[in-house]
């Protein structure tokens, strides 16, 4: 059994990421948990009826897995340029001590959003063999509106380099994504069931699979 940690700028991102990915993980037996970077509530212009909507979509998104146990942080969305950075790593470090994940999933940092970066910035500070030694695997997923959008030219661009089969799992994965209601809405938008199975019918052609997902591997330890 691994323990697995999804590391979630906003809620969707893990299930547009890598949602198929940790459904398979659940199935095998593994202990799923899902870190929610930011959050949304009255003080920052939000109605209350829309805060309550996403408070039960992050409730059953966590059944839809189900995830072993759900940890929200709750720093302002579309604002972590504004948090000092200590205080991010910080607060991903108590996770990550709690936790003591075997595989952790990650943004991209070459995400358009800016959430991402720190995110990604976040994460991987928390990722030292010395500090956090059961970290042994760091992966990279892709988000759609995010990762296709990002047009930094010094980027290199999200260039994936494994690839999981998630034939058996793109069904339910679809089903779940269903339950962003806000977040989702019909073709050509990004976040759309059409665009979804097309990126993984698309990265299944590349590794010989039905459906997969795609990530780029930062980091393996083989003992």
């Amino acid at each position: 059994m691994k323990k697995v940690l999804v590391v979630a700028p906003h809620p969707d991102d893990e299930s547009l990421g890598c949602g198929g990915t940790l459904l398979k993980h659940i199935s095998e037996g593994d202990q799923v948990y899902w870190l929610i970077v930011t959050g949304i509530d009255t003080d920052h212009g939000f109605s209350e009826q829309r805060v309550t909507e996403r408070e039960k979509e992050i409730e059953a998104i966590g059944r839809a897995y189900p995830f072993t146990h759900t940890y929200s942080l709750r720093f302002p969305t579309t604002e972590l340029d504004t948090v000092p950075m200590n205080a991010l790593v910080q607060s991903f470090s108590r996770v990550f001590q709690e936790v003591q994940p075997d595989i952790i999933y990650i943004p991209y940092r070459g995400d358009i959003h800016s959430d991402h970066k720190y995110v990604f910035d976040a994460a991987t500070a928390c990722t030292k063999w010395f500090r956090y030694p059961f970290v042994k695997r760091v992966l990279v997923y892709e988000t759609l509106s995010e990762t296709e959008f990002g047009l930094n030219p010094d980027a290199n661009g999200f260039k994936p380099n494994v690839f999981m089969n998630i034939t058996s799992f793109l069904q339910k994965k679809l089903e779940i994504m269903q339950i962003y209601k806000s977040e989702f809405a019909e073709h050509p938008f990004p976040r759309s069931s059409n665009s979804v199975e097309a990126l993984a019918r698309y990265r299944g052609s590349t590794a010989g699979f039905q459906a997969a997902e795609a990530f780029m591997l930062l980091k393996e330890v083989i003992e």
